[in-house]
């Protein structure tokens, strides 16, 4: 096996210019496609960890919550509930928020905004929103107070120290009525956000919204070591609260995201088809020029002896190291680059980046060193390079001797 390998890089570079010219061809397809592919998936990755982020891997409700949206599907959350979910093998956190709709009003103006009632030390933990702040503190464990996002703090023209008025309906109908003083502003990059959240400590949401009823909450949040099996996951965790729940993973609570990677997704690889569909022809075509202009030779290593066969393995030999060598070239010359971007993402300016922003998406183009970006596009270029060989696997084993000889 060895001679055989001897003899196929001898024979790779009896036409320098070809060997160099094919080699450069795959290289610059490996090259662009795992471009490609580092965008695509580290967008992906954005995306989804941006979901995960404000969503969590899971959530827990009271069963019809997902549906309502409504305070009053909410449920008692308690250490026994906790410890039934952190049962479950892969759980690594259970943080419980109430989660509701309520009108503010300062002066003359008034808007509805989301409430969230959280443990402002695991919140930030989670998703650091103290980073976030423009002005004022976060929150503490039992605060009075409440934290605005910029955009609502600016359309009521409101400040630090300044207080709110609070206004909605509490569990089962009660009214839930409130002045609370602004402690913190903060600052979304997505507008969606901006206009639309605060937060308050979870122990005063649920004194104002739900007084006659501790510990309410309307979500528990899970986030997992692992989310490879997110419906296996929900499954067994909904098996250990039973019916009363709903365990529900983000790719279901955000179905539109994970639409949009599938689509986009389905897209590249087209793209990536046609790139290597143009480098599968420019290789056959080398390899046809190469077995044509060999007929001869080839002929001639059979009359003295060669077995067909084995020239065959000679030539398929050939082809493959073309290909190698190219995807070797084309990762290498690849990875400096790719691993700078990966740790300085390109920012988005204009219309691209307000699109990004609409998606609740941070404007950046972030790429990703996924070991499997690299694998694939080295193995579809090998199983290329070795359908391409075929043909002259075809031709060492049918051609007639004499008839090449004259050739």
């Amino acid at each position: 096996m060895e001679t055989l390998f001897k003899i196929a890089w001898r024979g790779l570079w009896r036409n320098k210019r070809r060997t160099l010219i094919t080699t450069t061809s795959v290289f610059l397809a490996v090259f662009l496609a795992l471009f490609m592919r580092s965008i695509q998936i580290g967008s992906y990755e954005l995306m989804i960890d941006s979901a995960v982020t404000e969503a969590g891997h899971l959530q827990v409700h009271d069963s019809g919550f997902w549906e309502s949206k409504s305070i009053n599907d909410s449920f008692i959350y308690s250490e026994s509930l906790k410890n039934k979910i952190e049962g479950a093998e892969n759980v690594k956190t259970v943080i419980p928020k109430l989660e509701t709709f309520a009108l503010g009003s300062y002066g003359e103006m008034t808007k509805g905004f989301m409430l969230q009632g959280i443990i402002p030390e695991l919140e930030d933990l989670r998703k650091n929103i103290s980073d976030k702040l423009v002005e004022g503190r976060f929150l503490n464990t039992n605060d009075d107070g409440i934290v605005l996002a910029e955009g609502l703090a600016k359309f009521f023209k409101i400040g630090v120290n300044d207080t709110i008025v609070l206004i909605g309906q509490g569990y089962q109908g009660i009214s839930a009525v409130g002045i609370f003083p602004v402690v913190g502003i903060i600052k979304y990059p997505i507008p969606k956000l901006n206009n639309f959240i605060t937060y308050m400590s979870l122990s005063k949401v649920q004194e104002v919204f739900a007084p006659y009823h501790p510990g309410l909450v309307s979500t528990i949040v899970i986030d997992l070591k692992s989310d490879k099996n997110l419906k296996t996951e929900a499954k067994e965790i909904n098996s250990l609260l039973g019916s009363k729940y709903e365990v529900i993973p983000w790719t279901i609570m955000l179905a539109e995201v994970v639409q949009q990677i599938e689509g986009d997704n389905v897209g590249g690889l087209i793209m990536l088809a046609i790139l290597y569909l143009i480098v599968t022809f420019g290789i056959f075509g080398t390899i046809l020029m190469m077995t044509m202009e060999r007929r001869k030779e080839f002929a001639v290593m059979v009359a003295v002896g060669m077995h067909r066969g084995k020239l065959a393995i000679v030539v398929c030999i050939e082809t493959l190291m073309i290909g190698l060598m190219g995807v070797v070239s084309g990762i290498l010359a690849s990875l400096p680059l790719l691993q700078y971007l990966y740790r300085n993402p390109i920012p988005l300016k204009g219309e691209a980046a307000k699109m990004m922003l609409e998606f609740n998406i941070e404007p950046i183009m972030p790429f990703s060193l996924e070991l499997f970006i690299f694998s694939n596009q080295g193995v579809t270029i090998l199983i290329l390079a070795f359908i391409t060989a075929l043909y002259p696997i075809i031709y060492v084993n049918r051609f007639k001797i004499l008839k090449a000889m004259r050739s």
